[in-house]
């Protein structure tokens, strides 16, 4: 597609940094909306989103080299040339997640409410996150012969070139697209804290899985030397959302009602 988005002499902005800046700014924006509605401190959600992007970078470059250590086997300097591209979603996640536990802990927060104020934002960084990919031709899909094929024929692309391939970084934007409005219909619906983090754990994984039929890039080193990565991880998280989801209803239901009343 269009991997450059502005050429200035030397200085190139890449279309993927700049959707991934987008996807950041708008989850902010919307986090920061709905910690006015829901009484949390706007300037302490802006605190943990900083650690919480912070967490996303270095755990999304982390999982991508563990998962690519034959890359760098001879040069383990270029491990940190991050600008060079190589980022892995599920790192990021785990990362992040981790990022806002402490400064939960640190701040006396609910770590199951504050990360359902962040889930819907989840989804608007996916969504444009994706879009980036697809516009860079990373994470691209197999070839096929669909109506809806695309071809990558920018040399600068990092997918296939002249090949029709499934628009696989689209389907997983229309999924956070989907993902985005569950939870937009959920929020004021809520009986439990935790319930839209895990309603987005489940619907990424779920849409993970289908995705990863029609993926055509290499995702890394390969589990049982036959299932990638971020394939593994999508199935565990997927069982985890299901077996939290009763245990956390039946938990936090009462005080979550009680809360409400107050």
């Amino acid at each position: 597609m269009h991997p450059i988005l502005l050429q200035l002499g030397s200085l190139s902005i890449k279309t993927y940094g700049f959707f991934i800046a987008l996807g950041f700014l708008l989850g902010i924006a919307f986090s920061l909306k709905e910690a006015r509605r829901l009484s949390f401190d706007p300037q302490l959600v802006l605190d943990i989103s900083f650690y919480m992007i912070l967490g996303a970078i270095v755990g999304s470059r982390l999982f991508y080299v563990l998962t690519h250590m034959h890359a760098y086997r001879n040069n383990p300097l270029d491990a940190f040339k991050i600008w060079e591209g190589g980022l892995t979603f599920f790192g990021g996640f785990i990362l992040a997640v981790i990022a806002c536990a402490w400064m939960v802990k640190k701040h006396g927060l609910k770590i199951w409410a504050t990360l359902d104020l962040f889930a819907p934002a989840l989804s608007i960084g996916v969504f444009f996150g994706r879009l980036g990919c697809f516009f860079a031709g990373c994470c691209y899909g197999k070839a096929c012969s669909l109506p809806w094929a695309v071809t990558f024929t920018n040399p600068d692309s990092l997918a296939k070139l002249n090949v029709p391939l499934h628009p696989v970084q689209l389907y997983c934007s229309a999924g956070a697209a989907v993902t985005f409005l569950i939870l937009l219909a959920s929020k004021n619906k809520k009986s439990f804290d935790g319930q839209l983090t895990l309603i987005w754990i489940a619907c990424y994984s779920g849409f993970r899985l289908i995705e990863e039929m029609f993926r055509g890039d290499v995702r890394g080193d390969l589990i049982f030397n036959r299932y990638p990565a971020s394939q593994v991880m999508a199935l565990i998280l997927l069982i985890a959302a299901a077996v939290l989801f009763p245990i956390l209803k039946k938990k936090n239901a009462g005080s979550f009602k009680e809360q409400r009343r107050g």
